[in-house]
């Protein structure tokens, strides 16, 4: 039996106290501050900061597009860890270390990349311009850079699941007459699940507020491609903090709920496997 009372740490009391303070003073406290400054405003105000067309054009075109990126990094990024752990190749490190690239390089530096390569007379816009393809200045462009900037979060999430995953039940499953289908939608889904939803919903956070690799590539055109951080941003530097903090609280909330459900349907992705052993 686990003695509790002697341990590395200090005790539960000492330990919750720190982590309750430092939880209000680093999470808390911002929120709270950003809720103060928006009931100042009262309820007309507020409506008429965040009530205007575009005003809600960003909040969609940020959630939108952050949505579609952690999709797309859902796909991509299971599949490059999946190649990660599964096959020996040559320059295996390498790529490996390439995936933390965007959370090393500065996300302006990634913008302006970005922009360099898919302009209309970039590396590669230059040959999808002629099909038709805009992708910088327009929303496409936002979700390429959405994309770039949340494949690491899914990629790491997935790859130790992988690596911790039983070969053995794969090979039983193959005793069993099971097709290749089968296993991955039986046996590999299932385990992976939990790590893929954390994973997208990492990525997702970190795109609905991603700003420096957006602003370059977005062309930030009112209503067609101007983001809520630029919305937030331009009203900061027209000195109305009120709107500025009543467009956060906005997307503060929309988050929240956002995160709420996927939370939810981790947990009960979690218990219907643990109840499937």
């Amino acid at each position: 039996m686990l003695n509790l009372r002697h341990s590395v740490l200090p005790g539960f009391r000492l330990s919750f106290g720190i982590t309750l303070f430092w939880l209000a003073l680093i999470v808390l406290l911002p929120f709270a501050a950003l809720v103060y400054s928006t009931v100042g405003m009262g309820w007309d105000g507020f409506l008429a900061a965040v009530g205007s067309e575009r005003v809600m054009a960003s909040i969609r075109l940020s959630f939108a597009t952050a949505g579609l990126s952690a999709l797309i990094n859902l796909v991509f990024g299971f599949l490059v860890a999946w190649v990660l752990v599964r096959y020996p190749f040559p320059g295996k490190r390498l790529v490996d270390a390439l995936v933390d690239l965007p959370f090393a390089l500065p996300t302006a530096v990634a913008g302006i990349a970005l922009t360099t390569l898919y302009a209309p007379n970039g590396w590669i816009g230059q040959f999808l311009a002629p099909l038709g393809i805009k992708v910088a200045f327009t929303p496409l462009g936002i979700i390429v850079a959405l994309t770039f900037i949340g494949l690491p979060f899914v990629v790491r999430t997935v790859q130790p699941v992988l690596e911790d995953l039983e070969k053995e039940l794969e090979e039983a499953a193959t005793c069993l007459g099971a097709s290749r289908w089968d296993i991955f939608r039986r046996v590999i889904f299932p385990a992976t699940l939990p790590s893929l939803i954390t994973g997208g919903t990492m990525a997702f956070a970190r795109a609905t507020g991603e700003y420096g690799s957006v602003i370059f590539i977005a062309g930030n055109i009112p209503l067609v491609s101007e983001i809520a951080p630029l919305i937030i941003v331009s009203k900061l530097d027209q000195f109305d903090q009120q709107g500025a903090t009543a467009v956060a609280l906005v997307m503060l909330g929309i988050s929240f709920v956002f995160l709420l459900l996927i939370n939810l349907i981790q947990w009960w992705a979690a218990r219907r496997h643990g109840a499937g052993r």
